[in-house]
């Protein structure tokens, strides 16, 4: 049986908005041509011109925070707790079993930017694409946003994942989510307006803030989750071990067998 890879990851990249102003990345670029004074201390008497071509070494300097790019959080971003009341796990404590399992896509594209997902909603999903949650499937949510990276309101599109929708994802043995969104919750500008007219603070992060009561890791940024089937596929997100940290960025992929 053929094994089918979908990049279901977005770029590191310049010059893309994929998070609010301030919070993007910066890669350097430096060339072969670029970089011989790297290289020469390492060997004295050496000349440029005795390299093949006259070049050295490509290498490039990234500025990052643990959350650009697609990445998987970790309990311990959402809360200094978990399960009411455990310490909360960082990235480089996450068990990797959560991060290699069977994948679930539920398509929330037709949900309007800022709307919150309810547990009703993701139960009449699952009833259309005929499947019943099993421990530690990964669920990703394909959003509108999705449509929108590369284009300035990339940050503020997509529906996001309320609190009752994401317990009801981990009270049936879910470990790891995943959206195309920049957020899990729906984007802050919506929540924000939300906040304004009612003060009710609940609503903030309010996806994210159910890790407080049972433990999950969420990935952020997928990409390309249209390419996928509804199930019957695999995901694979191990995330880069960084000690204590609050997240770590991931190569995520679907596996399919054709």
């Amino acid at each position: 049986m053929a094994r089918r890879m979908i990049d279901i990851s977005m770029y590191l990249e310049n010059d893309v908005i994929s998070d609010p102003v301030g919070y993007g990345p910066k890669i350097t670029y430096m060339s072969h041509k670029d970089t011989f004074s790297q290289i020469a201390p390492f060997f004295p008497g050496l000349v440029k011109e005795d390299l093949p071509d006259g070049e050295a070494w490509a290498i490039e300097k990234v500025e990052l925070i643990t959350h650009n790019g697609t990445h998987l959080d970790a309990p311990y971003h959402f809360h200094s707790t978990m399960n009411d009341g455990e310490r909360a796990i960082a990235i480089d404590e996450v068990p990797l079993e959560w991060c290699f399992q069977n994948g679930v896509k539920l398509d929330f594209r037709h949900f309007e930017d800022g709307y919150v997902v309810t547990a009703e909603d993701v139960r009449k999903e699952l009833i259309r694409i005929g499947h019943e949650l099993q421990p530690l499937d990964i669920v990703v949510v394909n959003t509108r946003a999705g449509s929108r990276y590369g284009h300035d309101d990339y940050v503020s599109s997509g529906c996001g994942m309320g609190l009752e929708a994401t317990l009801y994802l981990l009270e049936r043995g879910v470990k790891l989510t995943g959206t195309d969104a920049w957020s899990w919750d729906a984007p802050f500008v919506h929540t924000a307006e939300k906040y304004q007219e009612t003060k009710d603070a609940s609503l903030i992060w309010e996806g994210h803030k159910a890790g407080r009561h049972m433990a999950y890791c969420h990935l952020e940024k997928l990409h390309n989750l249209e390419a996928l089937p509804d199930k019957g596929f695999m995901v694979s997100c191990f995330p880069v071990k960084i000690r204590g940290a609050s997240a770590g960025w991931t190569r995520a992929v679907a596996i399919l067998d054709d």
